[in-house]
């Protein structure tokens, strides 16, 4: 029996690692033997730390991203977890730089097809910043959204006037996959896992006679109405694009390993200090560090900061951008 890939992509901060532990929690048996292959673009992985404190088997890939300058690695890694802990399913977390179509490519290697098939490629969008994403670093969240198989919506609770723009920005790059725009605690685990092409596994949870809101009452696309943001929309879809250019290239990388403790407001402040005045483009920040009661949990993306109590243990703080400046950003957080 082969092991079953889900592959869940998603550009920086976008919501994989939130999606993954829904998945583990709504989806799978307690019989799956589920491993995760984690993949942060840095030194250290946040996520898979935070994976790891629930209880999550997670092979990490760290210093790069696995579709780019590890892809040979890669196959050999994923080659030697199947045929060691021979998985019932294999979820893959992509860095949020990577490449959707290089990851397909990979699974479809002669020595993966054996042991293993894809049945899903799950990109989350975030919806507030889908359109910066797509008009500064084109390359990456085209891919992301084109290779997809499943696109769900994040953050449409927060911000719901920027769903319908969000959906018609996705099928403009995408019309054939499904695009699931409810709020998460409103979408069944099953709906996520399945696109159109196995939806028989989960008919119970839709009614696909109702025809789609977004395109017109005709399931392909022809003619109708205005979209409905509560619509979700699906067509088969799969289209593979060659690797022309590294994560590592486009973006810079600093991480930081501090025994500092920090109080939430100390942190969020130090936060708010750096997004004014660092130099560079920091488009993602995340890390675990000592906080006054117990270990925290930092998640940052321009103009968001959450900081939340944290069961994980860690000393570190990893940044993503363009042109940072590791030396400023390490007076900014490392211990003095």
């Amino acid at each position: 029996m082969t092991a079953e890939i889900y592959v869940i992509s998603g550009f920086l901060g976008a919501g994989k690692t939130t999606l993954i532990q829904k998945l583990l929690k709504e989806a799978f048996s307690k019989k799956d033997k589920v491993v995760l292959i984690e993949n942060d673009f840095g030194e250290i992985s946040v996520d898979a730390a935070l994976l790891k404190s629930g209880g999550v088997e997670v092979r990490e890939i760290n210093s790069g991203c696995i579709c780019c300058s590890l892809s040979g690695d890669f196959v050999k890694a994923l080659k030697e977890l199947l045929d060691r802990f021979r998985p019932d399913k294999i979820i893959i977390e992509p860095s949020g730089v990577g490449r959707l179509s290089d990851i397909t490519k990979a699974c479809s290697d002669p020595r993966i097809l054996p042991l293993a098939e894809v049945k899903a490629k799950i990109t989350v969008a975030d919806v507030k910043r889908c359109k910066m994403y797509l008009d500064n670093f084109g390359e990456f969240f085209e891919d992301q959204i084109q290779n997809a198989d499943v696109i769900l919506l994040s953050r449409t609770g927060d911000f719901p006037d920027r769903v319908r723009d969000a959906c018609e920005l996705i099928k403009s790059l995408n019309g054939h996959s499904t695009i699931l725009s409810r709020p998460w605690d409103q979408i069944n685990a099953a709906e996520i896992l399945y696109p159109q092409h196995d939806r028989r596994q989960y008919a119970e949870h839709r009614d696909y006679g109702r025809g789609c809101a977004c395109k017109g009452d005709d399931p392909h696309g022809r003619g109708g109405r205005d979209h409905d943001r509560d619509c979700d929309c699906s067509c088969d879809c799969e289209r593979e694009r060659g690797h022309n250019h590294w994560a590592e290239e486009s973006f810079d990388t600093v991480t930081i390993r501090t025994r500092r403790m920090f109080s939430p407001e100390d942190l969020k402040a130090r936060i708010w200090n750096m997004e004014r005045g660092a130099k560079g483009t920091i488009l993602r920040a995340k890390g675990i560090v000592r906080g006054t009661e117990g270990y925290i949990n930092l998640q940052y993306l321009p103009g968001d900061v959450r900081i939340t109590k944290c069961a994980a243990g860690g000393n570190m703080l990893c940044f993503i951008g363009r042109n940072l400046n590791r030396q400023e950003l390490c007076a900014l957080f490392s211990e003095e």
